[in-house]
C-alpha cells in the first residue's frame, strides 16, 4: 500500500445487496413490507399512548422514546437501502456517508440506553412500588429520557469523528448496504487506523456491555423480590409487568452478539450484509409486534381506541 497517495474522497459506493442480482427485487418487496410495518407499529404504539390516559405512566413514557428512536433509526438506514435495490447507481455522497452513519449509532445507542432506563424501571416497580412515584417522577422520567438521547448523541459523534477523520484510499467500495464502521475501516489507509479500529471497538464495547450488566443487575433484583412472592397469581402479575422488556433485550442483545462476536474471516462479506439486516430491520420489525402482543394493558388499548374508531357498535 503506498504511503501518501491519498485523494480527497468525494463519494463511496455502496455495494449492498449488488452481489445478488436475481434476488434484489425479493428483498426489496420483504424489506418494504417489513419497513411499512415497523412504522406502523410504533406510530400505533404512540397514538394509543396519547390517547389512552390510563398510559400516561413512566413505562409507556419510556416505550414512547423507544418507538421515536426505533423509527428515526431505521429511517437513516432503510430508504436508502429500497432506493439501491432498485437503482444501478449505488454512491453515496461523503457527507451523506458521514451523518447516515452518525444518525444511525446516535438512534442506535439511544435505544440501548432507553432498554437500560426501562430496565430500572421495572426494578423499581417491583422491588419499591412504595417509592415509585417518588423516584419516577415526571421530572426524573424526563431526565432519564433526555440523558440517553444524550448519550446517544455524544456516541454517535465520537465514532463518527473518529471514523472519517481517517484517510481513505482504494475502490472506495464500502461492502454493505449502508456506511457501517467495520466496511469503512477496511478502505482507510495510514498507521493509526489500527489505533482508530481499536478505540472505536472499545467505545462502543464498553456502551453496550455496561447497559447490558445494568439490565442484568435489575433482573437480578427483580427475581430476587418474585421469589419472596408467596402466591403464584403474585408472580405471574409480577412477571408480566416486565415480560415485553425483557423478550426486547434478549432479542436486541441476542442479534448483537451474533453479529459483533461471531469470528471474523476475509470471505465473509456477503454473510456480514446478510447478518446486517437482523439489527438493521429485523429488531425494529420485531420490538412493535413484541410489545404490542406480550403487554395486556397496551394490547387492551389498542383495541378500545382503535376498534371503536372502526366498530363503534362492538365497544
Amino acid at each position: 500500500m503506498q504511503r501518501g497517495n491519498f485523494s480527497v474522497v468525494t463519494e463511496f459506493i455502496l455495494v449492498g445487496f449488488s452481489t445478488f442480482p436475481h434476488l434484489q427485487l425479493m428483498f426489496f418487496l420483504l424489506f418494504l413490507l417489513m419497513y411499512l410495518f415497523t412504522l406502523l407499529g410504533n406510530l400505533l404504539i404512540l397514538a394509543t399512548v396519547w390517547n389512552e390516559r390510563s398510559l400516561h405512566t413512566p413505562m409507556y413514557l419510556f416505550l414512547c422514546a423507544l418507538s421515536i428512536s426505533e423509527i428515526l433509526y431505521t429511517l437513516a438506514i432503510t430508504p436508502r437501502l429500497l432506493a439501491d435495490l432498485l437503482s444501478t447507481c449505488h454512491t453515496i455522497a461523503f457527507a451523506a456517508c458521514v451523518s447516515q452513519m452518525f444518525f444511525s449509532f446516535m438512534f442506535g445507542f439511544t435505544h440501548s440506553f432507553l432498554l437500560t432506563v426501562m430496565g430500572y424501571d421495572c426494578y423499581v416497580a417491583i422491588c419499591h412500588p412504595l417509592r415509585y412515584n417518588v423516584l419516577m417522577s415526571p421530572r426524573g422520567c424526563a431526565f432519564l429520557v433526555a440523558w440517553s438521547w444524550a448519550g446517544g448523541s455524544v456516541m454517535g459523534l465520537v465514532v463518527t469523528t473518529a471514523i472519517f477523520h481517517l484517510n481513505f484510499c482504494g475502490p472506495h467500495e464500502v461492502h454493505h448496504f449502508f456506511c457501517h464502521v467495520p466496511p469503512l475501516l477496511k478502505l482507510a489507509c495510514g498507521t493509526n487506523v489500527p489505533i482508530v479500529a481499536l478505540g472505536v471497538g472499545l467505545v462502543c464495547i464498553t456502551a453496550l456491555l455496561g447497559c447490558f450488566l445494568l439490565i442484568l443487575l435489575s433482573y437480578a433484583f427483580i427475581v430476587a423480590a418474585i421469589l419472596k412472592i408467596p402466591s403464584a397469581e403474585g408472580w405471574h402479575k409480577a412477571f408480566s409487568t416486565c415480560a415485553s422488556h425483557l423478550t426486547v433485550v434478549v432479542v436486541h442483545y441476542g442479534f448483537a452478539s451474533v453479529i459483533y462476536l461471531k469470528p471474523k474471516s476475509p470471505q465473509s462479506r456477503e454473510g456480514d450484509t446478510l447478518m446486517g439486516i437482523t439489527y438493521t430491520i429485523l429488531t425494529p420489525f420485531l420490538s412493535p409486534i413484541i410489545f404490542s402482543l406480550r403487554n395486556k394493558e397496551l394490547k387492551t388499548a389498542m383495541k378500545k381506541t382503535f376498534l371503536s374508531k372502526l366498530y363503534p357498535e362492538k365497544i
